[in-house]
């Protein structure tokens, strides 16, 4: 199957990518496309399915503000936060699995409108839960829609888009997810102000989005590549008629069903898909591929950045809850617009080089955020008062505001008089509102100079604006790359047999390792202290770098049909284009870059 395009080049290099079948090739005949020729229709078709990825991206930033609520109001502690947060990524790790399945048994068109009404159902739990109980059984529906939504979403706009504005379109996605991001974050410091009970807007507020998406789709087709699939060829015709406008539909519907009829005659007596993708060598490395980048792209530490935005900057010196929030709402509006950067970009420069100038950026600045919390670590003010502690906790034992800071059970409290520290205890946190020793009362107001000070989550320090300036930095770097790119690659990579479970197995990757960073980041920095996290996540990055040049090719302008055949080499594959954009030359990694030999050509899976 791989070889079954292959050609060779007027320079005598043989190239594994020839022109999609059924139409010769022209210069640029990929990537040449008229903008302006691109029916109205799938505008409408992205819109509608990207409000799945701002669903995501709300539900992501809004755990941030609303946590500092919820903290204070139903007493939550370390690990009621962090279940809080990783219910919703673990019950969308499942359902991304599942949705593999259900996307190639019901369609894109049907999981979509299941996920939007899941979200709806999950959106109206948060908004009237009583307890934390009722809450985390609504962050677990939530997530159970998120996840469909999640791996459904990019394949549907991959599947109706034309090959020239495929990387944009997907990459709308993304945008969407990081609008929803920057819109939570502005929700979240609107109803931070209310007195009691904010947090019940801010969570419930998703139902907006979402049933506007399940209204939407109850007028929208089917992608026309499972269409196909399924044997409603003629279904498949019209659809792809509408969403095409009648522009090139006989030449892009004989590829698809050429494509369609061999990848069943070649499937045999069929068997589970996961097994066919592991026992074909290109699907299999496409696998490797889509996965990898959807772990690195969690590893690298984005949501722990977005779940716990406005945690962070407190932990960086930021006192004020509302001014935290509202820091963290300028942090997901960096994400939000250089998104667009990427949308603007991906068409332009590649996949490949996109991903990779991400990567470095966000390392550095993940050494910055770190370099940032380790001044603040060296200048921390010391504990000049140990009272008497009646319940004998631990917090008497600290010598140092960021050694308190750690313990979640402790709190600072101190006065200062300008920049100058003096009286300061490490005390319980329930007995922070009591009269404590014989130096006074820890308060939540700042009055008159010198007046006793609750610091509760962070340190006094001269050093958050280094903090401020990573965490925008780090976002600004990572949203076009690393931010996009997973879901946009791991949408094109798989043949269309294999592209719900691919996408599935990706997306659940991405969810699990979501799992992981967001319910161990509060212990981790417990352990390894703030800046070791951040140290041990740049380090992340640099696997991610090593990975990404090795192994990612390059997908711009290709039709889909056409992709598998990047994958064909013995490891990974680097694609590149020649200088007309006509043809993709293959190179294999393995070592040392090297163009196969004829003889080696002709072998490959």
């Amino acid at each position: 199957m791989g070889s079954r395009n292959q050609k060779v080049t007027d320079d005598g290099q043989q190239s594994l990518i020839g022109p999609p079948s059924g139409h010769s090739a022209t210069p640029g005949d990929h990537l040449d496309k008229d903008d302006s020729s691109t029916p109205t229709f799938i505008y409408i078709l992205a819109f509608f399915s990207a409000l799945g990825g701002f669903l995501f991206g709300y539900d992501t930033g809004v755990v941030s503000g609303a946590m500092l609520l919820l903290k204070k109001e139903m007493n939550l502690n370390n690990l009621w936060q962090e279940l809080l947060v990783s219910s919703t990524v673990g019950a969308a790790a499942l359902s991304a699995l599942s949705g593999g399945f259900l996307n190639g048994w019901f369609g894109r068109r049907i999981c979509i409108l299941l996920a939007s009404f899941i979200f709806s159902v999950g959106g109206i739990i948060l908004s009237v839960a009583p307890n934390k109980v009722v809450l985390l059984v609504g962050r677990i529906i939530v997530g159970l829609g998120i996840g469909i939504a999640s791996m459904t979403v990019p394949v549907y706009i991959a599947e109706v888009s034309p090959p020239h504005q495929r990387g944009q379109l997907v990459t709308v996605n993304t945008l969407f997810l990081t609008g929803g991001q920057f819109i939570a974050s502005v929700v979240d410091g609107a109803f931070s102000y209310m007195s009691h009970g904010g947090w019940r807007y801010m969570l419930g507020l998703s139902v907006v989005p979402a049933v506007l998406q399940f209204v939407g789709f109850l007028f929208l087709p089917e992608s026309p590549r499972w269409l196909l699939q399924k044997g409603r060829s003629q279904e498949a015709r019209q659809v792809l008629d509408r969403i095409r406008g009648g522009q090139g539909v006989e030449k892009e519907y004989a590829t698809i069903k050429a494509s369609v009829e061999e990848e069943e005659k070649e499937a045999g007596g069929g068997g589970l898909v996961i097994l066919r993708i592991l026992s074909h060598g290109p699907t299999r490395r496409a696998l490797i591929v889509g996965c990898g980048l959807q772990m690195f792209q969690q590893l690298s530490g984005i949501n722990t950045v977005m779940y716990y935005s406005a945690t962070i900057l407190q932990m960086g010196g930021v006192r004020d809850v509302k001014q935290a929030i509202w820091l963290a709402a300028a942090t997901s509006a960096t994400n939000f617009m250089f998104t667009m950067v990427g949308v603007w970009l991906v068409e332009r420069v590649g996949r490949r080089k996109l991903t990779l100038g991400s990567l470095l950026g966000t390392g550095l600045s993940l050494t910055l955020l770190a370099v940032g919390f380790l001044l603040s670590a060296q200048s921390s003010p010391p504990v000049t008062l140990h009272p008497v502690d009646p319940q004998n906790s631990t917090c008497r034992l600290y010598g140092s505001c960021e050694l308190c800071m750690l313990d979640p059970d402790c709190g600072y409290c101190y006065r200062e008089n300008g920049t100058t520290v003096f009286n300061s205890s490490c005390v319980p946190v329930n007995e922070a509102s009591e009269d404590h020793a014989a130096w006074g009362r820890c308060s939540n107001q700042t009055e008159e100079a010198g007046s006793p000070i609750w610091a509760y989550n962070y340190c006094p320090t001269s050093y958050s604006w280094i903090i401020l300036m990573g965490l925008i930095l780090y976002l600004a770097f990572f949203a076009p790359g690393m931010g996009a790119m997973p879901w946009t690659v791991n949408s094109e990579i798989f043949p269309l047999w294999a592209r719900s479970t691919g996408n599935a197995c990706s997306a659940g990757v991405n969810w699990i390792c979501n799992v992981l960073v967001s319910l161990t980041f509060l212990h981790a920095a417990e352990f390894l202290t703030y800046y070791g996290v951040f140290f041990f996540y740049s380090g992340l990055v640099v696997l991610a770098l090593v990975f990404v040049y090795g192994c990612l090719p390059e997908t711009k302008g290709l039709p889909l049909e056409d992709i598998e055949n990047l994958f064909t080499g013995r490891l990974c594959s680097c694609g590149s284009y020649s200088p007309n954009g006509s043809h993709v030359h293959y190179v294999r990694v393995k070592g040392n870059n090297y163009l196969p030999s004829d003889n080696e050509a002709s072998d490959v899976e």
